[in-house]
């Protein structure tokens, strides 16, 4: 398989963008606002070094040293009551600071109270497990991995959990194209049918904002629907109704006479 070529933000160059205003920021509250927070916030500072701390969407937010993570998550589970971790992944700011930026949800289902623990690591600096903690971090390590490449030292089963084993690049990256690169397109063809299949089957259309009218074998009109791999036509098609004969259960039944064709969004 051709090697995956590094791209730096690869995904500014595609032609379609997002239609909808990026929200704002989320507010950020001083920590000592929450006497609970507070009070964690205290005890991790008189262990650990916090080079920032938070609360914002109503869950503190704590800065720590990449170096101390297993330190710190071992305090949160057995001396502050969070025992368990939701969700820990990673965030992709390589074309800017050349960083990783890594974060663990923790909840403390006693104090009914959330922390989000972040670090920062460079491109190839590896992570330690946190699977000794918490059992629940085996697969999203596992998944950071694959999406990310950011390798995890100590971790029992180091190996791709989504894409395949020979697979080049890491999808989550913003290097990564959106549509993948020329291995991609061929990727399943040649593993169920073989190379040799290319010029019959063709490549696989990655790219999601691509409609054709014509492909009757991808794509459906309404009002202008044909058999399966026919002909298209522009002429109406003499369907009427938008269900199947039996319908289906507390479903009601869409007539084309009633249909309304939207000319903008509401």
């Amino acid at each position: 398989m051709r090697q995956y070529i590094n791209r730096k933000n690869a995904q500014e160059s595609l032609y379609f963008h997002d239609r909808f205003k990026t929200p704002k920021r989320i507010p950020r509250v001083n920590a000592d606002n929450d006497e609970i927070f507070k009070n964690d916030l205290e005890k991790i500072r008189s262990k650990f070094n916090v080079n920032d701390a938070y609360i914002e969407a109503g869950q503190l937010v704590v800065w720590i040293e990449s170096k101390d993570n297993i330190k710190v998550l071992k305090f949160l589970k057995n001396t502050l009551e969070y025992n368990n971790l939701s969700e820990m992944s990673a965030i992709d700011f390589l074309a800017g600071s050349g960083e990783f930026e890594i974060f663990y949800q923790m909840l403390s289902m006693k104090k009914r109270r959330r922390m989000r623990i972040k670090c920062r690591i460079k491109e190839h600096e590896p992570l330690k497990s946190a699977v000794e903690v918490y059992k629940s971090a085996d697969w999203a390590e596992r998944e950071t991995y694959d999406m990310f490449g950011i390798v995890i030292e100590g971790h029992p089963y180091m190996k791709r959990i989504l894409m395949p084993d020979d697979w080049s690049g890491y999808p989550l990256r913003k290097s990564y194209p959106l549509q993948g690169d020329e291995a991609a397109q061929w990727y399943e063809i040649d593993q169920i049918f073989g190379k040799e299949y290319r010029d019959l089957i063709g490549p696989e259309i990655r790219d999601s904002a691509l409609i054709e009218k014509e492909n009757t074998r991808g794509y459906a009109r309404i009002g202008h629907e044909v058999h399966f791999d026919e002909p298209y036509s522009e002429e109406p098609s003499k369907i009427g109704e938008y269900q199947e004969d039996n319908g289906v259960f507390l479903i009601k039944k869409i007539k084309k006479s009633k249909s309304v064709t939207l000319k903008k969004r509401h």
